[in-house]
């Protein structure tokens, strides 16, 4: 199926159809999640439009804020297998990717058989994943790059789809380990998790001191989610929209001389290349589920502060004078926007 301007009028009406499945999949999904999680609409919109585009997701907000129960509610929703994994000083890339074990045969012989670790899900909370040593971290490279791991010699595929969502805790810092640029660039979007206001405080205390637990029901697959994924990578994207997105990642570099002053003052490394697919890919799926066949700037911009915040790393001024690395982003977004006006 081709989204293209250049279809049939039987396979437009069978892509419009199509497209019209994935917004009320995701609709249903976003009540059901609703049911459990108060309010944090745009969390729950970025988590979903990661999923579709098949990317994992860094989650940082303070502790009691519902980012476990989220995982864990869509999880449920999606009929997806759920694993959870504590991040400790003390957790082992084992502990993590299982390990083999010597095992009597039904011979009487003994022999090794692999023990997968709870990385063997569909889809894997690493809860407080910054306080586990860069030994434990790094254990989680290659799966969620290459969607296998590797134990000994011996190469293990991971289910699909396979998803990570990983949350840190922005307090508390002390013996915690902040993880490396390599790493924050696997990771699809960061999304940050706000403090509720008064209003969905008192909700969640209603729903959360009660005998009532909602009983959710489940509204796609895996199989769904990969499906929908190739529908959305079929949406064109027109070079002026092409174009923007790559500005906004080359204004990221402070070496670039169509910087904005923020970028040069404070910035060290900008985004890289998985930047620019981070924009593309989550432009076309926002495009759909807002109604829209094609990408446009405003896409690129709603888009613009999960996909690049953890990619854009600030420097020792930056710190001295509070400045984060949304502000950059946002200065970055209004450079690029003067520019085409």
């Amino acid at each position: 199926m081709t989204l293209g301007t250049q279809t049939p009028r039987s396979d437009a009406v069978a892509a419009a159809a199509a497209i019209e499945q994935l917004r009320g999949t995701v609709e249903a999904l976003e009540r059901e999640i609703a049911r459990i999680i108060v309010g944090q609409e745009i969390v729950v919109r970025g988590v979903t439009i990661a999923l579709l585009a098949g990317g994992h997701v860094l989650l940082e907000g303070l502790p009691g804020l519902g980012k476990t129960l989220l995982v864990r509610t869509i999880a449920r929703a999606l009929q997806l297998q759920y694993s959870r994994v504590q991040f400790t000083p003390d957790l082992m890339p084992a502990d993590i990717l299982g390990t083999n074990v010597l095992l009597d045969s039904a011979h009487g012989g003994r022999a090794f058989q692999f023990q997968p670790g709870p990385i063997f899900a569909n889809l894997v909370l690493a809860d407080e994943i910054n306080r586990a040593t860069p030994k434990t971290q790094s254990a989680l490279l290659e799966a969620m790059q290459e969607q296998a791991v590797t134990v000994g010699t011996v190469g293990h595929s991971l289910p699909r789809p396979f998803f990570v969502l990983a949350t840190q805790n922005p307090i508390e810092l002390e013996g915690t380990y902040p993880l490396p640029e390599a790493q924050l660039d696997r990771f699809f979007f960061k999304l940050l998790v706000p403090f509720p206001g008064p209003e969905d405080l008192a909700e969640i205390a209603r729903r959360t001191t009660g005998v009532v637990e909602a009983d959710l029901r489940s509204v796609a697959s895996g199989e769904d989610l990969t499906a929908m994924s190739h529908l959305a990578r079929e949406v064109p994207i027109a070079e002026p929209v092409m174009s923007r997105a790559v500005r906004l990642v080359l204004g990221t570099h402070p070496e670039n001389s169509d910087a904005p002053e923020d970028v040069r003052r404070f910035v060290r490394w900008g985004a890289s290349p998985r930047g620019l697919q981070t924009l593309i890919l989550a432009g076309r799926i926002r495009a759909l589920l807002e109604g829209r066949f094609n990408v446009a700037l405003e896409d690129l911009e709603a888009i613009a502060a999960p996909a690049l915040r953890h990619r854009v790393f600030l420097n020792f001024e930056a710190d001295a004078a509070g400045v984060d690395s949304d502000r950059v982003v946002a200065a970055v977004i209004q450079a690029t926007g003067a520019e085409r006006r």
